[in-house]
């Protein structure tokens, strides 16, 4: 089952028909309240709601099925924790996740950087942060097939820590067995033909559909 998150970030950076899918949503804090005026009662919404009014909060806790409202002090950020709910709880396969690029980038940098937490790393394959210009994939070690999107342009590799033996054998520009020890951002490939390869012996490394906007 396909999980969808709505985190709160600014509605600007939401991708086209976004709001298409109507069921199985998870509502980050003022990302619930995003889902509620399109008509869409997610089945979690889950944060501390620091970020809204009473009156926004009492419409939640009305229509919501399950609110799981959390202490500001925490370890895990609220993305993080819908995130994990996605898979204990709605078991989901694969988790889209919305609103999570845009606006402040300290929490962008939290979303994109989580997969390298232990307890999050198992989810990273099935996992997609995606808003109006990109979509962000994760992957462990391995042999590993992307599809060609047409409307992506660009597919860009960023090594996420200590990354071993990156070779990507039949994308525009290659790279053989290229190890970094920190993380690199290998920007602006592309597609040649319909499917782009990449393997890696060690690390975590995340592919980045991107395309430019028409000015």
């Amino acid at each position: 089952m396909q999980v969808n998150i709505l985190a709160g970030g600014p509605q600007q950076f939401y991708p086209e028909k976004i709001f298409n899918q109507k069921e199985n949503w998870i509502g980050v804090d003022r990302g619930s309240l995003f889902l509620l005026r399109q008509h869409i009662v997610p089945q979690i919404a889950i944060g501390d709601f620091d970020s809204m009014s009473k009156t926004e909060f009492s419409e939640i806790k009305r229509l919501v099925p399950k609110i799981i409202q959390v202490n500001p002090i925490k370890d895990d950020t609220d993305t993080e924790l819908a995130v994990s709910k996605a898979f204990t709880l709605l078991h989901a396969d694969e988790v889209k996740i919305y609103g999570a690029t845009g606006g402040r980038q300290d929490h962008f940098l939290s979303n994109f950087l989580m997969f390298l937490k232990p307890q999050f790393r198992k989810y990273a394959q099935q996992v997609q942060l995606i808003d109006r210009q990109n979509v962000f994939l994760f992957f462990n070690p391995g042999k590993h097939v992307l599809l060609k999107q047409p409307q992506y342009k660009y597919l860009s590799i960023v090594t996420l820590g200590n990354v071993g033996n990156l070779t990507l054998p039949d994308e525009k520009y290659r790279l053989h067995k290229q190890s970094d020890e920190n993380p690199i951002a290998y920007v602006s490939n592309e597609f040649i033909s319909e499917k782009a390869t990449i393997s890696f012996s060690a690390g975590m490394v995340a592919a980045i559909y991107s395309r430019d906007l028409p000015k």
